[in-house]
């Protein structure tokens, strides 16, 4: 269904990966241990490393490719985005592909044709083609990661429960942990965007 999905009226809607960046708020995040939102996101974004030559070079590979282009709907205010999303601009950047993001309380009506588990879930890197039509998305975690929030919700699923909150929140606990342990998760992340560019883009040329 998202392949059917024409999203041209977004393009040129949203703002640059650096005027994100620039706009950015300092905000602590204790429940995820992230001191400073803005400064985390920096670190990423300026120390990430291709820790595979094979993973760069495919990513060159789509340099050639004029006719997509990403559209990110996040906001700043949430711990996945901080981790996430300086990795994203570092692909879009290898890979030549036009990017902006879509802050995401001002684009609702976009971010609702991609909800995850029927809920708001962020980042969400939408890839389009020149036409607009939507050719696939990323987000918001990588699987491994995700699958600790779908693991709570299925083992939780009354939210009145008294102890729903303090659950919530260890789970939150856990998986910035997860984030924090290693760069085990870019690594995820690349290869599920290689995947997804390599099978799912039936517009895509061979690399």
């Amino acid at each position: 269904m998202e392949a059917r999905l024409n999203l041209i009226h977004k393009i040129g809607q949203g703002i640059s990966p650096q005027q994100f960046m620039d706009g950015m708020q300092n905000r602590t995040m204790e429940t995820s241990n992230i001191t400073n939102t803005k400064e985390k996101f920096i670190s990423v974004y300026e120390n990430f490393e291709w820790a595979q030559e094979d993973q760069k070079a495919f990513f060159t590979g789509l340099s050639n490719r004029s006719d997509l282009h990403c559209l990110i709907l996040c906001t700043d205010w949430c711990p996945d985005v901080i981790w996430n999303v300086p990795l994203l601009f570092r692909v879009m950047e290898q890979s030549n592909i036009s990017t902006e993001v879509l802050l995401m309380e001002e684009h609702l009506e976009t971010m609702d044709l991609f909800l995850t588990n029927g809920g708001r879930n962020q980042p969400i890197a939408v890839f389009l083609n020149a036409s607009g039509d939507v050719l696939g998305k990323w987000g918001a975690r990588p699987a491994y990661i995700q699958a600790v929030m779908d693991r709570f919700k299925k083992n939780n699923p009354n939210k009145q429960d008294a102890d729903y909150k303090k659950k919530l929140n260890q789970t939150y606990r856990e998986i910035g942990d997860l984030y924090q342990v290693s760069n085990e998760y870019q690594e995820v992340i690349l290869n599920e965007l290689r995947n997804l560019f390599s099978f799912s883009f039936i517009n895509f040329q061979s690399i």
